[in-house]
């Protein structure tokens, strides 16, 4: 009878803490084959003043970071999933020997102003710790900055193997040329699935002012994880992909409370070619143009759900109404990670 017990700062929300147990258990079923009803979950929440870390208490050190100098590093902006830099979806990658202090970090994405901005470190090596911040909050995970991050690697430090310590887990990026011109490819963590309940669908659908009957009755609705999660909405029609119009604080709210990074809209065109669209409120943006933890978590999706025969590639385009055309190639193998890989240029 496994027993977990979690200690963390306090200020986590209920559904955070929801989250947490969820995963966990999920991990003791999927790697240790345990049955649910044995996993015994405890989350302790603790202040940070009975909380040591780099031998100050955890107080008094977030107070010296913030009052101290910025952490040395080098911006970059790029653009990523695309091969001009009038497409794609652009990043920011900062790179130094340690990572800024959490508010830093958070300032620095605001300032970039894109929907991401990957932080990196340390300066050189094969395995980088990173994080990834949107100009409203941390996100656990981001696969076009992670593209971005691997093209300037290779243009910095040369094409090769590299990997990531993220929030999410182990990512792998394989930098390299592909047709003369630099690329990158991520693996993401093993993705999973969970059907939405009735009662965020009818919501979130209500919010989009999408009606169920216009869904692809052949994709059914999934939240999807590939490092984040997603809402997957597959549309009947590519017209109705192309309208959307939405409420950006009520959807925002729902999302935070069902721990969404984008709602994942796609159109399936052809048995290996999608077109998708991702709301992006939590991050502050109405749209993605391309999103690279969807991506993979849809392929995930497709695979474990039997929609597709794997292995298998699909390609998806994201980004043509917001006149920045994205591709998005995806690699399904039979197993683990998703692979998803595409271009990326300075801008």
């Amino acid at each position: 009878m496994p027993y977990v017990n979690v200690q963390i700062t306090k200020g986590a929300t209920r559904a955070q803490k929801a989250r947490i147990v969820r995963d966990v258990t999920d991990s003791l079923v999927d790697v240790l084959g345990k049955r649910p009803e044995h996993i015994h979950v405890v989350i302790q929440e603790i202040t940070e003043e009975d909380w040591g870390y780099c031998g100050m208490l955890t107080d008094d050190w977030k107070r010296s970071q913030a009052s101290g100098q910025e952490a040395p590093g080098s911006l970059y902006r790029l653009s990523a999933f695309t091969t001009t830099p009038e497409g794609g979806n652009p990043a920011g990658v900062w790179i130094g020997d340690r990572l800024p202090p959490p508010a830093e970090m958070l300032r620095i994405a605001q300032e970039v102003g894109y929907s991401e901005t990957a932080f990196l470190a340390p300066a050189a090596g094969k395995r980088r710790t990173v994080r990834y911040y949107s100009p409203e909050a941390e996100v656990p995970f981001c696969g076009h900055a992670t593209i971005a991050a691997g093209v300037k690697l290779g243009a910095l430090d040369g094409e090769g193997e590299y990997r990531f310590d993220t929030a999410a887990g182990e990512v792998a990026v394989s930098v390299s040329s592909v047709d003369g011109l630099p690329a990158a490819a991520l693996t993401s963590v093993a993705p999973k699935q969970a059907r939405p309940s009735a009662e965020l669908l009818s919501r979130i659908l209500q919010t989009l002012a999408w009606r169920e009957t216009e869904l692809d009755p052949a994709i059914p609705p999934m939240l999807a994880f590939a490092g984040a999660w997603h809402l997957v909405l597959a549309a009947a029609s590519a017209e109705r992909l192309a309208r959307l119009d939405y409420d950006f604080d009520a959807l925002k709210q729902l999302m935070l409370e069902a721990d969404l990074t984008t709602i994942q809209l796609v159109w399936r065109e052809s048995a290996d070619f999608f077109h998708a669209r991702d709301p992006f409120p939590v991050g502050g943006v109405v749209e993605d143009p391309a999103t690279g933890a969807a991506a993979a978590a849809l392929g995930g999706y497709l695979r474990d759900a039997g929609l597709i025969a794997a292995p298998a590639r699909i390609t998806i385009l994201q980004g043509e109404t917001m006149g920045r055309p994205s591709h998005l190639e995806v690699r399904i193998p039979s197993a683990g990670g998703i692979v998803v890989s595409g271009h990326a240029v300075d801008l």
